[in-house]
């Protein structure tokens, strides 16, 4: 598995990363054998979120053999101080681990949000007293809003950013470029999510990968496009959907088909995005 560093972390991070949602809702013997044979493979990257139903804690044992080689991201949605202190150390005991490699802000969507964080009493003085504490390595944040993402940057030196980089929503509507080129600039690590979205769902469509929001890629090849399109751009890392099958995809697609992409599979890619509505920017 081919591995690149993270930002000026000077981490080496897989390029694909581990979803925590895959073994949301798995048994605990389940999620071992799954998380088992992703370190086989080569990942050393893994990402959960207490918003992921049980995954923090089918996460936490399965990964408790491996946590000395691997890097371990969580996130909180608590903008205040006190609920990300509490947030954070409910995860930490979840995921039975005493530190995270990197803590982020969640799903910052509104400039309010960003407000809240860095106010008085808000969640980044949890987080700068985490760092001092050794309870976290680093600080980043995911975003869904680019302007959000972007009023963000302008707060704070983060190491990190995860955010959607996906071939329907750049390709079509431009969404993430500018968000990407100020991180670029600032030599964050970028960190993808969303590499195999591919459109909305309809109303009333029907869901054929339960834990997906957004309808997936249809095929392996179309799934090989989309993620060496996102793992083309300078990012660290493409972490992987809510299930198993696309996580499997994706290491077979690295070890198989590389990290790079043909200009006539973008040309493909652009024509394809012309009849998609894709899942962003959000309404």
């Amino acid at each position: 598995m081919e591995k690149r560093t993270l930002g000026k972390t000077g981490e080496q991070l897989s390029v694909v990363g581990f979803g925590g949602i895959v073994v949301m809702n798995e048994s605990i013997e389940s999620a071992k054998k799954i998380v088992a044979k992703a370190v086989e493979r080569g990942i050393n990257y893994f990402d959960v979120a207490p918003s992921y139903g049980d995954a923090e804690k089918k996460l936490g044992p399965a990964l408790k053999p491996f946590r000395d080689d691997v890097f371990l991201a969580c996130k909180t949605m608590e903008r205040t101080r006190e609920g990300a202190w509490r947030e954070l150390h409910e995860s930490l005991k979840r995921l039975q681990t005493d530190h995270f490699d990197l803590y982020q802000f969640h799903a910052v969507t509104t400039l309010e949000e960003v407000e809240q964080i860095f106010a008085t009493g808000g969640a980044i003085e949890a987080f700068l007293k985490a760092r001092e504490e050794d309870l976290i390595r680093y600080i980043g944040f995911s975003a869904h809003s680019e302007e959000a993402a972007l009023a963000m940057l302008e707060r704070f030196d983060f190491d990190t950013v995860l955010f959607p980089l996906n071939w329907a929503s750049w390709l079509g509507k431009g969404f993430g470029q500018k968000l990407y080129e100020k991180a670029k600039e600032r030599n964050m690590g970028i960190l993808a999510i969303k590499a195999l979205a591919k459109r909305r769902l309809k109303e009333n469509e029907e869901k054929k990968w339960p834990k997906c929001w957004y309808h997936p890629v249809d095929s392996f090849e179309e799934a090989s496009m989309a993620l060496r399109f996102t793992l083309s751009l300078p990012v660290t890392a493409a972490v992987s959907p809510s299930h198993q099958e696309f996580l499997w995809w994706m290491c077979d697609i690295v070890e198989n088909h590389g990290t790079s992409i043909r200009e006539e599979e973008i040309e493909t890619l652009k024509e394809k995005a012309k009849s998609l509505t894709p899942v962003f920017p959000l309404d």
